[in-house]
This record gives structure tokens, sequence and C-alpha cells, in this order.
């Protein structure tokens, strides 16, 4: 049986800050795009110059927004994301 190794995030958080990122969050097809402001020491996510995306569309700018932590399925750096073809919580394989 193969060994999982822990992961941490919070440095990863911590390097993505003022650079443009893209969360997306548990409920739904909703994603944020905009530049990283600030991570607390819980994980919740302080974006500015924001953009939401449902189900892949926009859906207007919001300027500052503040996710928290218990809702966010995964965060990666704008520049890396690829849009998604299956829904997240799709099983394949």
């Amino acid at each position: 049986m193969a060994t999982v190794a822990p992961f941490n995030p919070r440095p990863l958080l911590q390097s993505l800050v003022d650079k443009e990122i893209v969360v997306r969050l548990k409920w739904g097809e909703t994603e944020y795009k905009g530049r990283l402001v600030s991570v607390d020491l819980y994980m919740n996510i302080q974006l500015g110059n924001t953009e939401e995306f449902i189900n892949g569309v926009s859906s207007g700018t919001l300027g500052q927004v503040l996710i928290r932590c218990n809702n966010v399925l995964w965060v990666g750096h704008a520049d890396q994301v690829e849009p998604k073809k299956v829904k997240d919580t799709e099983m394949s394989g």
C-alpha cells in the first residue's frame, strides 16, 4: 500500500499573495478569479479585482471578496488553471 505524505497548503497560499488566482467553491459550479490580497491563519482568502464565474461563464465583477476557508474546494494560480472538462463531483476511472 502506498503511503501518502501530508501537505501543508499555507506556504503555497502565502507564495500566491499579490498574484492572480482562481478559487473554486465546493457549492455549485462557482469560481472566483482575482488578485490574492491576503490569507489568514485559518486560510480565509481575500481577493481584489474579483470576477465571478458560474458554470464557466462570467457573471460580473465584484471587487473585494472574502471567502471563508470551509467553502473552498481548490485554489490555483490563474496561469496554471485549465478549464474543467468534467464536474468536480464526477467519478471516473
